[in-house]
């Protein structure tokens, strides 16, 4: 009984162990699915920094244009700089306040930066210097010269003795002494007598032009205090004449 047992035990075992074969051999083998695909990342997007130093100067100065980028593959700097490398510096001289732009192109798109240089206008020039009071006598004020051995005035010291009276009407406070002088010819009194009259003339003719007459002096100097020292015409032409100083 036992010995039978045993011997149907083996026979199903063998039964088992050849179907498990038998079905492993049969089973369809599963290929495992592919790894996925890792894709590239996209190119960086460019950055681009742009300073000036100074920021502000006065006309006909220069400024320092600086800048730096990464992932750019064309630069260029407006108004008037152009194309530049992806880091540098120039020098700008702008006329007017400018803003400068930087542009940075590259695979993955452009970026831009912005800094402004201030010109300061330049200041209004000084106000002109207004003339002293000396300076407007030795201008305005003419001397009147005489013909020979005579005290008339004549045609063309007119306009002088003219611009002469214009200032001592503009210029009430400022007082004149009226000089009567003569050439090296005829005696010492003679002359003293000629320049008297000459300068008294002088005197005349401006409070007829309407300044007050106690605003004027004479004296005559006659031959002895010459403009001029040579011995002809022209240099005589120089001392006939009434010469102005101013009094005060």
């Amino acid at each position: 009984m036992n010995l039978l047992l045993r011997s149907s035990y083996r026979s199903c075992l063998l039964i088992a162990i050849a179907a498990a074969v038998l079905g492993f051999g049969c089973a369809k083998k599963v290929t495992p699915p592919p790894p996925p695909k890792q894709e590239a990342p996209p190119p960086a997007r460019p950055t681009v920094t742009l300073q000036a130093n100074p920021t502000s100067i006065n006309k006909g100065e220069s400024s320092t244009l600086t800048w730096n980028s990464t992932d750019a593959t064309q630069l260029s700097i407006d108004p008037g700089v152009g194309t530049v490398t992806a880091q540098g510096s120039t020098k700008v001289t702008p006329s007017d306040s400018t803003t400068y732009t930087i542009t940075a192109t590259g695979p993955g798109g452009s970026a831009s930066a912005t800094t402004a240089v201030s010109v300061n206008a330049p200041p209004p020039p000084p106000p002109p210097k207004e003339p002293s009071l000396r300076e407007l006598w030795d201008r305005d004020v003419r001397d009147a010269y005489f013909d020979y051995d005579k005290a008339d005035i004549r045609e063309d010291a007119r306009p002088a003795l003219s611009s002469t009276a214009d200032f001592l009407k503009a210029h009430p406070s400022v007082k004149a002494t009226i000089e009567g002088h003569c050439d090296e010819r005829g005696s010492t009194e003679y002359n003293l007598g000629l320049g008297d009259r000459r300068a008294a003339a002088v005197k005349q003719y401006l409070v007829s032009l309407g300044v007050s007459a106690d605003r004027m002096n004479t004296v005559s100097f006659g031959k002895e205090k010459p403009f001029c020292v040579d011995h002809n015409e022209s240099c005589w032409q120089q001392n006939r004449r009434g010469h102005f100083v101013m009094a005060n």
